[in-house]
């Protein structure tokens, strides 16, 4: 289509692969707010559910751990949970990224954005 155009023919098609990546980008981005991984801490007596963006959505707490001797105990299984969710939403974000990146055409380990 623009062959006769030389280098500029090549500008648009980079143009048009830069805003084919910036629509797949900012689809991702809306997925990462659906995504749920869940954390845990004690054996799974505390989970935290998250969003792939690292939200925390939910916190689920076993009864059998409410004692009021072992309050900071329960303190920590509960920050634990959240750490570990906290976690698990950022390496499933970046295996997102990955496959987007990949699709591209671009190194999978490539940071997005920018």
């Amino acid at each position: 289509m623009l062959k006769g155009l030389g280098s500029l023919g090549d500008m648009a098609g980079m143009m048009k692969k830069a805003q084919e990546m910036q629509t797949k980008m900012a689809e991702m981005q809306e997925e990462l707010h659906n995504i749920m991984v869940t954390g845990e801490a004690g054996a799974g007596l505390v989970k935290a559910t998250a969003s792939a963006k690292g939200d925390l959505k939910a916190l689920d707490i076993d009864p059998s751990i409410f004692n009021g001797d072992d309050k900071e105990v329960v303190e920590d299984l509960i920050l634990a949970a959240i750490k570990d969710a906290q976690a698990k939403a950022a390496e499933r974000a970046q295996e997102e990224m990955g496959k987007l990146t990949e699709g591209l055409g671009l190194p999978k380990d490539m940071k997005l954005p920018f």
